[in-house]
Parts: C-alpha cells; sequence; structure tokens
C-alpha cells in the first residue's frame, strides 16, 4: 500500500514545533487517498521523535538514527528521502517550507523526477488523485492555483502556520532503516554550532508587534552627545514602548526593513521579503507605510492591526483595524488598557 510521507525536521533531538503543522495537512491529504500517514524522522532521537508523532496523527514512522544524520546535511538526507521515495513510490511527500525542508525536498524532487509545488497555504485532493494548492505569488499580491498532474509522487512544501496540528493518543507503527550514505562518503562536515544570543523566533510566533521608519519620531530627547539621536530615539522606542506591548500579548518583536537598514534594530527582526515570511494569528504594525515588499512577508497575517499617523497609508488596506495617530502615545495606551483586562 502505498503512503503519504511527511518529513519531520528535527534540531538537537527535538522536532520543530512547525512540523506537527506538516502531520496536520497530511492527514488531510492521507484520508482522501485512503492511504497511511507516514511521518519520517532521520537522526538523533529519531525513535522518540517518531513516538511523538503519533500522538500529532501520525499512523507509521519511518526512521533512521545513523550517527550521519545526527546533523542535517543535504547528501546524506536527500540519498535516504530519494530512496524511500524509490521503494515505496508515496502518494505525497509533504514538509514546512524552512530553509532545510526547502533545500531537501528540492532535492529529492528533482533526483525522482518528480513535482514540486512550493509555498502552499491551503490545499486539497482532486477526484482524479490531483493536489491542488493555493500559493501566493508576485510578492503576496495574488494568490494562485497550482494543480499537480495526477499520478506520481508530488513533493509539496508548505508555509508555516497556514496549517493546525493535530493530536490524538495513538502509536505510530514504527520501522526502521539504514543510512544510505557512509561518513566518507558525505562531503560536508559539520564541526560545530554557534547560537545567536536573542534571536527571536518570529517564523512560529502567534502575535507579532512590528516597527517601522517611524519609530525614530520617538520625543525622548537623545543622550547630550549622541552621534545619531533619530537612531537612539528609535532604539529606545522599540525597546521601551513596542516590547512593554509584546510582552504584555506573548508576542515576538518585528521590524519593517526600513527600521532595520537604519540600524534601529537587528536583520534577525525584519519581516518582508527580504526578511522573514510570516503568518501569526495577530500582526501589530506600528508606523510601517506598508511597502510591497513588506505586505510580501506579512498578509497572510490572520489579524492585521495597523498604527500610523498617515491615514492614507498602504497599511490600512491590509488591516481589519487601523488606528491613525501617533504610535508613541497609541501603544502605550494600549498596553495600559491589556495590562488591566489581562491582569498583568
Amino acid at each position: 500500500m502505498s503512503a503519504v510521507y511527511v518529513w519531520i525536521e528535527t534540531f538537537k533531538g527535538q522536532a520543530i514545533s512547525s512540523s506537527w503543522e506538516a502531520l496536520g495537512a497530511g492527514r488531510t491529504v492521507a484520508d482522501k487517498f485512503g492511504v497511511p500517514l507516514t511521518a519520517l524522522v532521520f537522526g538523533e532521537n529519531a525513535g522518540a521523535v517518531a513516538a511523538e508523532a503519533g500522538s500529532h496523527g501520525a499512523d507509521k514512522a519511518i526512521v533512521c538514527e545513523d550517527a550521519t544524520l545526527n546533523n542535517f546535511r543535504l547528501e546524506p538526507y536527500a540519498a535516504l528521502l530519494t530512496k524511500l521515495v524509490g521503494d515505496n513510490a508515496p502518494k505525497a511527500v509533504l514538509a514546512i517550507g524552512t530553509a532545510r525542508g526547502r533545500e531537501l525536498l528540492a532535492a529529492s524532487a528533482a533526483d525522482t523526477d518528480s513535482g514540486l509545488l512550493t509555498e502552499a497555504t491551503s490545499l486539497e485532493v482532486g477526484d482524479d488523485g490531483s493536489l491542488k494548492v493555493v500559493r501566493p505569488v508576485y510578492a503576496g499580491k495574488i494568490l494562485s492555483d497550482a494543480v499537480s498532474a495526477a499520478g506520481g509522487t508530488v513533493y509539496l512544501l508548505l508555509r508555516g502556520r497556514s496549517f493546525k496540528p493535530v493530536t490524538g493518543s495513538k502509536a505510530a507503527e514504527v520501522s526502521t532503516v539504514p543510512a544510505v550514505l557512509a561518513e566518507g562518503d558525505i562531503a560536508t562536515k559539520i564541526e560545530a554550532f554557534e547560537e545567536e544570543v536573542g534571536t527571536v523566533n518570529l517564523t512560529d510566533a502567534a502575535i507579532i508587534v512590528s516597527g517601522g521608519r517611524a519609530m525614530a519620531n520617538n520625543p525622548k530627547d537623545a543622550p547630550a552627545g549622541a552621534e545619531k539621536p533619530d537612531v537612539w530615539k528609535a532604539q529606545d522606542g522599540f525597546e521601551n514602548t513596542l516590547k512593554p506591548l509584546a510582552d504584555v500579548l506573548g508576542a515576538a518583536v518585528g521590524a519593517s526593513r526600513a527600521a532595520v537598514d537604519a540600524g534601529y534594530i537587528p536583520y534577525a527582526h525584519q519581516v518582508g521579503q527580504t526578511g522573514k515570511s510570516v503568518s501569526p494569528d495577530l500582526y501589530v504594525a506600528c508606523g510601517i507605510s506598508g511597502a510591497i515588499q513588506h505586505q510580501a512577508g506579512m498578509r497572510t497575517s490572520k489579524v492585521i492591526v495597523a498604527i500610523n499617523k498617515d491615514g492614507e497609508a498602504p497599511i490600512f488596506k491590509l488591516a481589519r483595524y487601523g488606528l491613525v495617530g501617533d504610535l508613541y502615545k497609541i501603544v502605550p495606551a494600549l498596553t495600559a488598557e491589556l495590562k488591566k483586562r489581562l491582569g498583568k
């Protein structure tokens, strides 16, 4: 019997949370095809992660705990995935469209001469067995339908936070496979990881509070002798105006490219075409005009709130709620009211 495969991305022996979203999407596809949903887990602690996959909807799991797969490297991962697809001909292979997911599925799709659909925000299975997905194109200004050819294996990359994970209590049927490549056959070597301190995880955030170029309009006086008063004011605004609101909401702090380029906040916070693509439940845009490059990274947010002095700013065309006024008056008042209502 064929199956639907879902690659579970891991790091240091733990599944990344968005992989469970891919299993949720895979559950829908597998049920429509009437085939098992199979989680693919490679590397360190794969057995334990496979057991966890059962509680997120997987019927089966294929694991390989070979040491060559402990850290993600394209060569051994793609070789193993390609062999599994070649041997078992699954209906589809799904993964969340992270940097690693895109790299792995693209390589395996090329190796197996299969179709690849990317950036899917919704999907359905046609009566003829084809997969139809909706995906944003032209920097998110248009939603496009893409349809796979019926028959064969289709590789599908999903946009994070577009699908809901499922929960249950069943145990997945686990089978073990050997690695395809030996260490001596792998050109890439990983010596160590250097973790960035204070890096924000925008991709997985359910709520994001972002600031733009207008953060420089902070009325607070810069210290005497400050080399760049506007930059100092904006940095102070992010820290003492936006961050308190984010803390109350349990949100991550984002920024537009203009704010990052001006030196107001590090690149790790950038949302947009050249930054992170996000789909939070709530996106609060403070002092962001809404250039098309920024919209490309956040327009799929479930609810958008815009705060801007310019009532004609493009961001208001996307926003469900808009507040026209000075963000340095509105945001502190909003933070105080939320603290009161949330009992914080």
